[in-house]
């Protein structure tokens, strides 16, 4: 069975996880060609690589005309691996200028003279780094404070009765005014920003 991989969205990474389950060593990272490689011939066709691939960029096909299919959706995938260091709402954040931690909270967000937006999301946002909208095409106000926040306990998600990640909170003066919860695809932007409007 062959494999495809879509480098448009794959960030090529030597410690991809996707490699250290191949029990064939047919998926390895070529030092010289500074790329991850698929050695068909080696492939067992086990499937271990597909769920370790976070962003979905490793492909099967069940024979080469299928390859040929897979290949073609590669080639018109209007993406680029650029985009995985763009920051997305939901998705880990690229500009560390964006994150908050857990000691800076109470002076970033409770503390802050402008209004605050908070994102809040966890390990299992995976998925907003590739197919979530992009920040700056949802806060470009100079008088709002953005930051991103990692959950990373229960306790944090009952004090602001969070039921869904990722979601924006929004506090004005330290008080929180608001929140949106869950994820929103790129196609969802409108009904996003209404939201957004709304609270702002």
């Amino acid at each position: 069975m062959p494999i495809a991989i879509n480098f448009k969205v794959c960030d090529n990474s030597p410690d991809c996880l996707a490699i250290l389950v191949c029990p064939t060593k047919a998926l390895y990272f070529d030092k010289e060609k500074k790329s991850l490689v698929i050695n068909n011939l080696k492939c067992t066709n086990c499937g271990k690589c597909i769920p370790e691939c976070e962003v979905n960029a490793i492909k099967f096909a069940k024979d080469e005309k299928e390859l040929l299919k897979v290949q073609k959706a590669i080639d018109e995938d209007p993406r680029k691996a650029s985009e995985l260091f763009i920051d997305r709402y939901g998705g880990e954040p690229q500009d560390n200028r964006f994150f908050c931690s857990v000691d800076k909270f109470n002076i970033q967000i409770l503390q802050a003279t402008k209004k605050v937006v908070l994102e809040c999301f966890d390990e299992e946002s995976i998925h907003c780094l590739v197919y979530s909208i992009p920040i700056k095409e949802l806060f470009e106000d100079d008088d709002i404070v953005y930051r991103k926040f990692a959950i990373e306990d229960k306790k944090f998600k009952k004090q602001y009765n969070i039921d869904k990640l990722p979601a924006l909170l929004f506090f004005d003066e330290g008080k929180l005014k608001g929140k949106i919860e869950g994820y929103f695809s790129i196609d969802d932007k409108k009904e996003l920003v209404l939201k957004i409007n709304k609270l702002l």
